[in-house]
């Protein structure tokens, strides 16, 4: 189980750090429309459909990097008026395993949605036409990822209940 808890801590971190870099890419894509648009007046009509394709990526594969660092935002207007050992419950079991019912959804939902798009040869609307299925099975991925580090966190959550140990010491 550690071995796999290190494995998708690594491939979390790689994403986020991939994401930062598509960011940045992201920048120079606007930066570069902006430019072509306003100062040579020879409008760019591609760097819009790459920033949303970059901007879906960045939010797609980081976002289980965020959930694996607690960096995520975290509504407590809930949890805030439970005793704290159910607080504990709450936010190391419960809440992890009604996310991972979302992701799992979202997860077969985006693999069905880009299984099709492959099926038909779905390509975008914009002169450029690019192939949509590949972009839409970053999707998928990301929530397998997301599942994965949902399902750890559910898990230390039920060890932290077992053991009564604080959630620093069970990582």
């Amino acid at each position: 189980m550690q071995k796999l808890d290190h494995v998708i801590d690594r491939a979390s971190q790689l994403l986020m750090v991939f994401s930062g870099i598509l960011i940045l890419l992201m920048g120079w894509d606007v930066t570069l429309g902006v430019t072509m648009r306003y100062a040579f007046r020879a409008p760019e009509p591609y760097t819009y459909e790459l920033s949303a394709i970059l901007l879906l990526f960045c939010g797609v594969l980081a976002v289980a990097g965020v959930e694996r660092l607690d960096r995520h935002v975290r509504n407590d207007l809930i949890s805030s008026r439970f005793p704290e050992g159910m607080r504990i419950i709450l936010l190391n079991v419960i809440f992890p395993f009604l996310a991972l019912l979302f992701v799992a959804v979202l997860t077969w939902k985006s693999v069905g949605n880009a299984s099709y798009a492959l099926q038909i040869g779905q390509v975008s609307q914009s002169p450029w036409a690019v192939p949509l299925a590949p972009i839409k099975f970053i999707i998928p991925l990301g929530y397998i990822l997301l599942c994965l580090v949902l399902i750890a966190k559910f898990y230390q959550g039920l060890a932290l209940l077992k053991g009564g140990k604080d959630k620093n010491q069970i990582e």
